[in-house]
């Protein structure tokens, strides 16, 4: 007998994919052209079930391409669909709502929204939940809909959502870009502590728990951070409509979510391979504005002494409060509170920066 809430499973995989492939016609082209074209080589070999190992044909990708714009073109105007769960048709943005008829069959639902205002949307299999901190941690499997762009991880609305097949397919691209020249650094560093010049494959398969469980770290600060900050924060981040505002918002919260949760539980569980991998990864605004941080890491890769990384994550903790304080007064004046921000985050050296 089929489950009331997945009766018509086709369907609502349908009206989920529908709604990814509208976000993706409405948001997909803003990002980088060489950016673009790696995410839509990634979203063809999700669809195309290839291997991690398998390189798309050129022969194929390129129509591909092709008709997946001009799908877009004729979507681009069309509002989300409801989902069909459960005998009722439910808003798309109301994941709570679709994930308490949808969890008991075994799956789980992601909708709300992602860096610069996109909606971001995906259903997959869940494999497992968890509490953490008060926080409900979904670790899902195997996706069935998804778009574009595949956050390994999210926090929305009191809950972390792990997407374990976007992580693995994100940390073999990782691994991928790093061997087309080698180089010395902390990538180099991670992948040894994960032993890939011997195993690749079941390095990966290391590296994805590893790696499961710093994003989960992020994700939990992320709900201490949203604890610290209050409402206030979320309102303003989704008032902003600058993309630099926003980078510096976002940089600013990640930075003290990761000093908050992420660091400190790595250090004190001496986890190597995270630890240099968080690093190879710690760039943009967010690397800009801690360089106290970078030179910390320098130390503990010399001498293995985690003091001064313990120091600068102690302090980035008050630090990162503060700014993220300063930010929401700038954004609270009457006039140019935006602007202000959007000064901040352009401004050499920057003030902020610890």
């Amino acid at each position: 007998m089929i489950p009331t809430a997945v009766q018509d499973f086709p369907r609502l995989v349908e009206a989920v994919q529908r709604n990814c492939d509208i976000s993706d016609a409405r948001y997909g082209r803003d990002m980088t052209l060489c950016t673009y074209l790696l995410e839509m080589r990634e979203l063809y070999c999700w669809e195309h079930e290839l291997p991690l190992t398998a390189l798309p044909p050129k022969e194929e990708l390129g129509p591909w391409l092709i008709q997946r714009e001009a799908l877009w073109g004729a979507i681009e105007e069309t509002p989300f669909e409801p989902l069909p769960v459960g005998g009722r048709t439910l808003d798309p943005f109301d994941a709570s709502a679709v994930n308490a008829e949808l969890a008991p069959e075994g799956l789980v639902y992601g909708g709300g929204y992602g860096r610069f205002h996109r909606p971001q949307f995906f259903l997959g299999q869940l494999e497992r939940r968890e509490t953490r901190e008060g926080l409900e941690v979904w670790i899902v499997g195997c996706e069935y809909a998804r778009g574009l762009s595949a956050p390994p991880a999210a926090y929305q609305n009191g809950s972390v959502f792990l997407r374990r097949d976007a992580l693995r397919r994100w940390l073999w691209e990782k691994v991928e870009l790093w061997g087309t020249r080698q180089p010395d650094g902390a990538m180099k560093s991670a992948l040894s502590c994960y032993g890939f010049d011997q195993d690749p494959i079941g390095a990966l398969d290391r590296m994805s728990d590893g790696e499961t469980e710093s994003a989960i770290l992020h994700e939990i600060g992320e709900g201490r951070a949203e604890a610290l900050l209050g409402w206030s924060w979320k309102e303003m981040v989704a008032a902003l409509r600058g993309k630099r505002a926003e980078i510096l918002a976002r940089a600013v919260r990640d930075n003290l979510a990761d000093c908050l949760s992420t660091l400190p539980a790595l250090i004190e569980r001496g986890a190597s391979g995270s630890i240099h991998f968080y690093f190879a990864n710690f760039e943009g605004m967010r690397r800009h504005l801690f360089p106290r941080l970078v030179s910390a890491y320098r130390l503990w890769r010399e001498d293995a002494n985690a003091a001064p990384l313990l120091e600068a994550v102690s302090g980035g903790s008050d630090h990162w409060h503060c700014v993220a304080g300063r930010l929401m007064s700038l954004h609270q004046e009457p006039e140019g509170g935006e602007r202000a921000i959007e000064a901040l985050a352009t401004q050499e050296p920057s003030p902020l920066a610890f």
